[in-house]
């Protein structure tokens, strides 16, 4: 009797050691919530490559950009506080005058519906910009529209990064340059808080940032130039022309 337990608790230590070893392998197969999971559970395919929900959502948030920023520039133009404004107003009205072609042609493409009027957020950032006035206008005018530019540009650079799909990775490209046109246009205005932006950033902050350390009254040795290694100099491409910062929005007309 004594042989036979001890063979059971025997052959009961293998049993669960067996499954100790097998539960991760199992765990591992079943791949349903995980990221690559619900990239997958959203894509479909289209002849311009797949797409996927955040592709269809990137697509959504240039339109719905558009519905508010574009009266946002059409109020400004007609108030015209100061000339900063009414230039940084013209930028608005012309960029997402084009932006939108563009997002309605890559829409009806692939058979995307798109929203026509602002959502609930923008109306209230479009009310605000209507009750308010003088310097106060100039100040909700500039911030409200930084920062709905900085948090659109985050998106526009994950979005050109992964998409897998051309017509999205384009129209991120000429997103790309329209938004940074009017961040840019925004800045000259001289009313930005940059501190309130920043604050507002490191709130959503999951983790400490790094870096080097903070400067010292130590002199810091020069950092040498970058330069090719190779013996052949013959390159053809050329830096940038200084300018005066302005933004080359300058790209071809939105395919069929």
């Amino acid at each position: 009797m004594r042989r036979v337990n001890g063979t059971a608790l025997i052959i009961a230590a293998l049993v669960a050691t067996l499954g100790a070893l097998a539960f991760p392998v199992w765990s591992y197969a079943d791949r349903s919530g995980t990221g690559q999971a619900n990239v997958d559970a959203g894509t479909v395919a289209t002849q311009w490559g797949p797409l996927t929900a955040t592709d269809r959502d990137f697509i959504v948030k240039v339109r719905l950009a558009g519905l508010w920023e574009l009266p946002a520039g059409q109020q400004a133009i007609e108030r015209a506080p100061t000339e900063s404004i009414k230039e940084c107003g013209d930028h608005l009205v012309v960029g997402h005058t084009d932006l939108d072609r563009r997002v309605r042609s890559v829409a009806a493409q692939l058979a995307i519906e798109l929203p026509n009027q602002p959502n609930e957020q923008q109306q209230g950032w479009l009310k605000e910009l209507t009750d308010a006035e003088g310097v106060e206008y100039e100040r909700k005018f500039a911030n409200l529209l930084r920062n709905a530019h900085g948090k659109v540009f985050a998106l526009i650079a994950e979005v050109r990064h992964t998409t897998r799909n051309t017509l999205v990775r384009q129209l991120a490209t000429d997103a790309n340059q329209t938004v940074l046109d009017h961040i840019t246009m925004l800045e000259r205005t001289g009313r930005v808080d940059f501190d309130g932006i920043a604050d507002e950033a490191a709130g959503k902050l999951t983790a400490s940032p790094t870096g080097p350390p903070p400067p010292s009254d130590d002199p810091v040795p020069s950092a040498p130039p970058v330069s090719p290694t190779a013996d052949d100099k013959s390159f053809t491409s050329r830096p940038s022309a200084p300018g005066s910062g302005d933004i080359n929005t300058s790209r071809p007309e939105p395919g069929d």
